[in-house]
């Protein structure tokens, strides 16, 4: 089964170069820029809307000929990643959210912009920096390099649409397989496997939200168990000695 990797906002594909080498030798495996992002053009309109980001893996699934396929999402490609299983459950054969966002209340979202359009230097930076705690060195310079390079309309715009959207709602209209990896960090009552307690959640320590690329040997058993179950194969008991299963 293909398995397909969908970015964080201001990020690109290269986040899941780890993965990608992990996972060819055995299965077709594929990664791309999200609109606006490394060398994907950036919409004119400023649609980035995760109902569109959403619509583009499918654009990019059509064009390598994938008809189903894993999908494996990472923060706001996990919001993606959520509504395109929602709109097209029949070509996802399984879900892998990474940090993917929760549902902030409407109050805290409209303090974050407010602050981030009174001065989105001083405030994406502290953004950032809560996000990149516990980084490893290169993954902190890479990250934010790459995300300096958002012009700031578009990064107003990613981020309201990202609160706009409801994840939880998207996630009950699909009903297979489905895995929540997240960061030990990422514990607050507004995140995804808090509001969904129900779906199964593994924990990896010692990362920051970049979890894949702190901890990619762990990620890697992860999803290698994840696999294997869809396939019918038992996991491999030593994998689950790597990470820590979630409440």
């Amino acid at each position: 089964m293909p398995v397909v990797f969908v970015h964080s906002f201001g990020g690109t594909l290269s986040h899941w170069s780890a993965q990608l080498e992990h996972v060819r030798p055995h299965r077709r495996a594929i990664a791309f820029d999200l609109r606006g992002h490394g060398r994907s053009q950036a919409p004119r309109d400023l649609d980035y809307a995760v109902d569109s980001l959403a619509e583009d893996i499918g654009v990019v699934a059509d064009a390598l000929a994938l008809p189903r396929f894993v999908l494996v999402g990472h923060s706001l490609g996990g919001a993606a990643a959520v509504a395109f299983a929602c709109n097209h459950p029949e070509r996802v054969a399984g879900l892998v959210l990474v940090d993917a966002p929760g549902n902030v209340p409407d109050e805290h979202a409209r303090e974050i912009m407010t602050a981030m359009r009174s001065d989105y230097e001083k405030t994406s930076a502290d953004f950032m920096e809560k996000l990149l705690s516990g980084a490893q060195p290169k993954v902190r310079a890479q990250v934010t390099s790459e995300f300096r390079s958002i012009p700031q309309d578009a990064a107003l715009k990613i981020m309201d649409e990202a609160f706009a959207y409801d994840p939880v709602a998207d996630l009950d209209g699909y009903s297979g397989p489905t895995l929540l990896v997240t960061a030990a960090q990422a514990d607050s009552p507004n995140d995804l496997h808090r509001l969904r307690p129900d779906v199964p959640h593994q924990i990896i320590a010692g990362a920051s939200h970049w979890v894949q690329m702190d901890k990619p040997e762990e990620f890697n058993l992860i999803l290698d168990d994840f696999l294997l179950e869809l396939e019918g194969a038992e996991p491999q008991e030593s994998h689950l000695s790597h990470v820590t299963r979630g409440a």
